[in-house]
């Protein structure tokens, strides 16, 4: 199977349109499968995920003293 990739626009009609290009002879009247793919523009920066997280009300239970149940005592240091 051959896969072609080209950049294509939506237009405000609904329609996809792409640049004029040279497929296989072999292909015309066949059917494809297309596949859309989107670039995500809503994706948040790591930094900026760790802070929602840190600031989440659902992890406070981390905060109470009932949750320090180890020790710098603890384990072994780590050695690379």
């Amino acid at each position: 199977m051959k896969a072609y990739e080209l950049p294509a626009t939506v237009a405000a009609n609904g329609h996809l349109t792409w640049p004029e290009f040279q497929l296989d002879p072999a292909l015309k009247d066949a059917q494809v499968r297309v596949i859309v793919l989107v670039e995500e523009s809503t994706d948040i920066e790591e930094d900026e995920w760790l802070q929602s997280a840190a600031q989440n009300p659902a992890f406070s239970f981390l905060y109470d003293s009932e949750e320090d149940i180890y020790t710098v005592n603890d384990g072994k240091p780590f050695e690379p």
